[in-house]
């Protein structure tokens, strides 16, 4: 029987310089290699992946509530670089260095932000959200995901408003009338659906405002430049996802020098459960090269890279 996730192994919150709180949730062990994942939409911490593999891969897995999500403290008005500032300090506060770092669903552009400033050593994209307010999607948008992307750019509030409707009973139908059976047969899992639900609940404990946030985030033009992210970047997408990404990252993969874009046949949007031993083993591996290829430059540069 597939185990798709398990219960934190630690949980806790961190108090930022601001005096906001930052929820997380770590699974393997503590003094393992540090990953850190940024949730998908209004999914909180508790939702990690990976059963059993982050163990047998020595990674320490950190989960992360977003402002207003879980037990995170709300920030009215924050940004993508504020999100990356609060991450630059949980790196600090947690131990976590540089960590790598996966982006799943509306995560991933949270987590692209975070490579953009610097905060990440690697990363991986599993299942994006793509960057729908794009030029280039005008035409490939369904009508009514282009209508609430033309909306979002023209009264950025009262989408805010109009998100902030949402529940968590809400999202879940939302998810299970867009899945193929193969992302289905994850979802509806016993163990794995009272794991989503109670995080979905966990979501929207403080109410819809946090969510609302980050979707009028994700769907407006991005403020950072995709061409200047260094760190590596692995861009993974289910062949039968259709929620995510209107050409399933291929474009997504192109606007950053180096990207590897891998695309799955068989699974759709529940890839990250399916399929996380690949994706952190790359992920890793790669990581692992980058800070190769750091102390070497460092070294013939007579600079000292930790």
């Amino acid at each position: 029987m597939n185990v798709y996730v398990d219960d934190p192994a630690r949980t806790g919150e961190s108090r930022l310089s601001d005096g906001r709180l930052l929820g997380w949730a770590e699974w393997g062990p503590p003094d393992g290699v540090p990953v850190l994942c940024c949730p998908g939409a209004a999914t909180s911490r508790r939702l990690g992946f990976g059963a059993g593999v982050v163990e047998a891969l020595g990674v320490r897995l950190v989960s992360v509530d977003r402002p207003g999500l879980g037990v995170s403290t709300p920030a009215p008005g924050r940004t993508f670089s504020d999100f990356a500032g609060d991450i630059r300090q949980l790196g600090a506060l947690r131990g976590l260095g540089r960590p790598a770092m996966v982006g799943n669903s509306q995560g991933a552009p949270f987590a692209l932000a975070c490579a953009a400033a610097g905060v990440t050593s690697a990363l991986a994209v599993v299942s994006g959200a793509d960057e729908v307010a794009a030029p280039e999607f005008a035409s490939a948008l369904a009508a009514d995901l282009r209508g609430l992307v033309e909306r979002t750019a023209r009264d950025p509030e009262g989408a805010e408003e109009f998100f902030a409707g949402f529940s968590a009973e809400a999202m879940w139908d939302m998810v299970m009338a867009g899945s193929p059976e193969c992302d289905l047969a994850v979802y509806e899992d016993p163990d794995f659906a009272v794991a989503y639900r109670r995080a979905l609940a966990d979501g929207f404990a403080q109410g819809s405002a946090g969510y609302a946030r980050d979707t009028v985030l994700a769907m407006r033009r991005w403020p950072f430049a995709l061409d200047e992210i260094t760190v590596p970047v692995d861009i993974w997408y289910g062949e039968l996802d259709t929620s995510h990404s209107p050409d399933n990252g291929a474009s997504l993969a192109t606007r950053m020098p180096g990207a590897r874009h891998r695309v799955v046949p068989g699974i759709g949007g529940a890839l990250l459960w399916t399929h996380a031993e690949p994706v952190l083993k790359s992920l890793l591996s790669r990581a692992a090269a980058a800070r190769w290829t750091a102390r070497s430059r460092a070294h013939r540069d007579g600079r000292h890279v930790p």
